[in-house]
């Protein structure tokens, strides 16, 4: 599935869109930027309710397809420049992180 694809599956609101066509390869849950360092992979759809700029880095780091901010969470306007200049595909969506994920399981 590529994020555009899941963009549209799960009505996700689009905060910066990069890479649209980028394949999804994987998925990780998880909210402590440290723990998603070591256990994300590259390609990975990240689910996460942190919204602080660390996000964008550690995306870049790990090379994740996108990020998806579950819950509604705010995010800063600076948060979501710095994934523009780093070129991630940075998402959101009014649904839990549970919720999200079971609906892409289902898909």
């Amino acid at each position: 599935m590529t994020v555009n694809q899941l963009i549209e599956k799960l009505s996700l609101e689009v905060l910066n869109l990069e890479e649209g066509d980028r394949e999804i390869t994987g998925g990780y849950v998880g909210d402590l930027l440290s723990w998603v360092m070591g256990k994300a992979e590259s390609g990975d759809m990240w689910v996460t309710i942190m919204t602080n700029v660390n996000v964008v880095a550690v995306a870049s780091l790990v090379d994740t397809a996108c990020v998806v901010i579950a819950d509604n969470a705010e995010i800063a306007p600076e948060v979501i420049e710095k994934a523009r200049t780093q070129g991630i595909n940075l998402l959101r969506s009014s649904k839990s992180a549970y919720q999200l994920c079971n609906e892409q399981i289902l898909l």
